[in-house]
C-alpha cells in the first residue's frame, strides 16, 4: 500500500487536486470576488426588473382609456392596446421587453404614440431628462464627499468642543428634515429673504442644465442636505474611534505632525468602514432627485416619471425605475469592490 492510500485508509478522505477553475480563483481571488458580484448585481437586476414590470402593470385604469382621454372610444382603444402591445399576456410583453432592453430599446411611449411625436421611442424620451439628472447628481456627488470628510473630521479633532457640537447638532437637525421641507425653507431664506437664487430650476429644451449655474445650487443644497449631515456623523464616528487606538498615539509620541497623523493614519483607515455609509448616501440621493426636481421644476428622470405615473405612461415608468434599480444594484456592488480594496485584511479571506 502506498503511502498515499494509507493517508486514505487512516482519514478517510482524498484530497483531489485543485482543476483549473479552482487554482485561478486561488490565483486572482480579487478578480473572481468582483466577478462574483457583478453576476450577483445582474440576477438582482433581472429580479427587481421583473417586480418592476408587475408593479407598473398593476396601475389601476387603463392605459390607453387614461392617455386617450376624452377621444378614448372602443376602437382606437383596441387599436393602441394593439400598437402598444398591451393587448398580449403579460410574462410574453415582459420576456419582449427584456430581449428589446438588451438591445437599448425600452419600447414606446404611450403618451408620445397619441399625440402623433415621430420621436416615440422611450429611450430617445428620457435621454435629456436623465443628462440632467446625471448632471444634477454629478455635482451633489463631487460635494458630498469632500464636505462631509471635512466636517467628520473637524467634529472628532475637536471632541467634546464647540465645533463638534455645532457640527452634530446641525448635522442632526438636517437630518431629521425631509427633502421639501428642507427646500422650501432654502428658497425662504435664499430667494423670498435674500433674493439670491431662483425657486425654480427652468432649463430650456436643448440647453445644458450647466449654462446658467445659478439655477442648480438650491436643488444642490437641498440634496446634499440630509446627505452630508449622515455622512458627516458617521465619519467622525470612524475618526474617532480611529484616534483612540495606540499606532495613533505612538505616530504622535514620535513626533509625527498632526495633520499627517490624520491623514496617513486617522483619516485613511477610518474612510473603510465609511465607504457603505457613503454608498447609501448615494443610493439615498438618487431617490431624493424625484423629490427635488418634483419641487423645484427641474426638468430631470424624476420629474419624468411622476408626469409618467399621473398618465399611466407604463413604458416609460418602467424605463425610469429600471435605471434607477440599475444604478442602486450598481452603487453596491462599487462599494463593496472597494471596500475589499482598501482593507487587507478581507482580501486574505477571499482565498
Amino acid at each position: 500500500m502506498s503511502a498515499a492510500d494509507q493517508q486514505v485508509a487512516i482519514t478517510g478522505e482524498r484530497h483531489s487536486r485543485p482543476g483549473v477553475a479552482g487554482r485561478q480563483r486561488h490565483r486572482h481571488p480579487l478578480l473572481w470576488f468582483v466577478a462574483r458580484r457583478l453576476v450577483a448585481g445582474v440576477v438582482t437586476l433581472l429580479f427587481a426588473s421583473f417586480m418592476i414590470f408587475l408593479a407598473t402593470n398593476a396601475l389601476p385604469g387603463n392605459v390607453a382609456e387614461t392617455v386617450l382621454g376624452r377621444n378614448a372610444t372602443p376602437e382606437l382603444v383596441a387599436k393602441l392596446n394593439h400598437q402598444l402591445h398591451l393587448d398580449e399576456p403579460v410574462l410574453t410583453r415582459y420576456g419582449n421587453w427584456l430581449i428589446g432592453t438588451v438591445r437599448g430599446d425600452l419600447g414606446e411611449s404611450a403618451v408620445a404614440v397619441v399625440q402623433g411625436n415621430p420621436e416615440s421611442s422611450v429611450t430617445s424620451l428620457i435621454g435629456i431628462p436623465l443628462r440632467n439628472s446625471v448632471v444634477l447628481a454629478l455635482i451633489s456627488i463631487v460635494c458630498l464627499i469632500p464636505i462631509s470628510l471635512l466636517l467628520g473630521t473637524f467634529a472628532a479633532v475637536r471632541a467634546g468642543r464647540a465645533g463638534d457640537y455645532a457640527v452634530s447638532y446641525i448635522s442632526l437637525v438636517i437630518g431629521a428634515l425631509p427633502e421639501f421641507v428642507f427646500g422650501t425653507l432654502l428658497i425662504a431664506i435664499f430667494f423670498s429673504g435674500l433674493g439670491l437664487f431662483p425657486p425654480v430650476s427652468l432649463i430650456p429644451p436643448g440647453t445644458s442644465p450647466l449654462a446658467d449655474v445659478g439655477e442648480l445650487v438650491l436643488p444642490v443644497l437641498t440634496l446634499l442636505g440630509v446627505s452630508v449631515a449622515f455622512c458627516a456623523r458617521q465619519v467622525r464616528a470612524g475618526v474617532l474611534d480611529t484616534l483612540s487606538e495606540r499606532y495613533v498615539t505612538m505616530a504622535r509620541l514620535s513626533g509625527i505632525s498632526e495633520v499627517r497623523v490624520l491623514w496617513r493614519y486617522a483619516l485613511r483607515n477610518a474612510l473603510a468602514p465609511s465607504v457603505q455609509t457613503f454608498a447609501q448616501a448615494l443610493q439615498y440621493l438618487f431617490g431624493g432627485i424625484i423629490v427635488v426636481e418634483t419641487l423645484f421644476a427641474y426638468p430631470g428622470i424624476g420629474q419624468a416619471l411622476v408626469q409618467a405615473v399621473t398618465l399611466r405612461d407604463v413604458s416609460s415608468v418602467l424605463a425610469v425605475t429600471f435605471v434607477l434599480a440599475g444604478v442602486y444594484i450598481a452603487i453596491n456592488v462599487l462599494a463593496d469592490v472597494i471596500v475589499v480594496l482598501a482593507v487587507p485584511k478581507l482580501r486574505t479571506g477571499l482565498r
